[in-house]
C-alpha cells in the first residue's frame, strides 16, 4: 500500500466486526502517536487503551455518534460497535500548540491502524466526566478525544461535494462523504 492509497483509504468508520484488535497493532499504533511531531518536543500526551469487553462496553453510552444522520442510522448496533477505545489525553501542562499534538499524534495513529486493516473514529462528543470515571486519567489532565476502532463492517466512499457537506449512508448502509475539490481550498501560486 502506497502512502496515497493509505491516505485515501484513512476515513471514519463507525460499524465494525466484532473481531478483537490484535494487542501488538494496538501497542504499534500508540508507539508510532507518541513518536509524532510535538510541540517543543513537550510530549504533553497520554494515551489509555482500552481492549476489556466491560470497559469497551461501558465506554458506548458516553460517545456520540454520526451528528448529521438519525440515532436509528448512525449509532452502531450492539453487534457492530468497536471492540476497542484509545482515549487521548493531554496534562495539565499542555500548551497553547497542544491540539495540534493531538492532531499529529492521532493521524499518525489512525494511519497505522488502517495499514493493519483496522477503521477508526474520532470522537470529541463525549461525555467527559462520564468516561474520567471509567479510566485512570488524572482530574487535572483533559480528555481530549476518543478514538474508536476495529475492522470496518462497512465501506466509505469520497464524493464530490455539490450542496452539503453532510455524509450520508447508501442503499447499503455506506457511507458517501462530500467533498470539496482541490481546486476550491487550494491556490496554486
Amino acid at each position: 500500500m502506497t502512502l496515497t492509497e493509505l491516505f485515501s483509504g484513512l476515513r471514519t468508520y463507525r460499524r465494525f466486526l466484532q473481531t478483537p484488535v490484535p494487542p501488538a497493532l494496538l501497542r504499534e499504533a500508540v508507539d508510532q502517536a507518541r513518536l509524532a511531531a510535538s510541540a517543543a518536543n513537550a510530549q504533553v500526551l497520554r494515551y489509555v487503551v482500552v481492549t476489556e469487553p466491560a470497559t469497551v462496553a461501558a465506554l458506548q453510552p458516553h460517545v456520540k455518534w454520526a451528528g448529521y444522520l438519525p440515532p436509528e442510522d448512525g449509532v452502531p448496533k450492539a453487534e457492530e460497535r468497536p471492540t476497542a477505545f484509545i482515549a487521548v489525553v493531554k496534562t495539565a501542562d499542555a500548551g497553547a500548540f497542544s491540539d495540534i499534538d493531538v492532531g499529529l499524534s492521532v493521524h499518525a495513529m489512525t494511519a497505522v491502524l488502517w495499514e493493519g486493516g483496522v477503521g477508526s473514529c474520532l470522537m470529541g462528543a463525549i461525555d467527559r466526566p462520564a468516561i474520567k470515571s471509567l479510566l485512570p486519567i488524572a482530574e487535572e489532565d483533559e480528555l481530549r478525544l476518543m478514538v474508536a476502532l476495529g475492522y470496518p463492517a462497512h465501506q466509505s466512499r469520497v464524493v464530490p461535494l455539490t450542496d452539503t457537506v453532510k455524509y450520508a449512508l447508501d442503499q447499503n448502509r455506506d457511507y458517501i462523504v462530500p467533498k470539496r475539490d482541490l481546486e476550491d481550498v487550494t491556490t496554486f501560486l
